[in-house]
């Protein structure tokens, strides 16, 4: 199996109910490895470009609102089958819906407000490490 890295943002409300410590002790146990990790306050314009993706979406301006309210912890996480683990960790968008120990069903209040966020694909982790992290920074991380 190969080695992947993907991104993972701890949203406001998550970081608001002080879970960042819960939310990244369950990535560890299912054997992600956090490479990098940073606290940010998003700005206005960049939830908008980050989320550009779903701006023709009803809840896109709801979204912005959220992701703005307070800060996040943004990572990069690496591990065999990276992408799809965190997807499993962190259960399903709808955390009524979401397995029993995932992330979302132990700290997400509902489907908008819902603890974190996973990259979905490798173009797609690719270009949101990018979007947090700068070259230099993902250089001290070559092994």
């Amino acid at each position: 199996m190969a080695i992947e890295r993907t991104f993972s943002i701890i949203k406001p409300d998550a970081v608001a109910k002080n879970a960042i410590g819960g939310v990244t002790a369950k990535l560890e146990a299912a054997g992600l490895r956090i490479l990098a990790s940073k606290m940010v306050r998003l700005s206005e314009a960049q939830a908008k470009a980050f989320y550009v993706v779903h701006k023709e979406r009803p809840f896109y301006a709801g979204l912005v609102k959220f992701m703005t309210e307070g800060p996040v912890v943004v990572q990069v996480l690496e591990g065999e089958n990276a992408i799809a683990k965190n997807r499993e960790v962190m259960g399903a968008t709808n955390p009524e819906k979401a397995a029993a120990g995932t992330i979302r069903k132990d700290f997400a209040s509902d489907i908008e407000r819902n603890a974190v966020h996973g990259s979905d694909a490798p173009e797609t982790a690719k270009e949101e490490i990018a979007f947090f992290f700068s070259t230099a920074e993902l250089a001290a991380l070559a092994r």
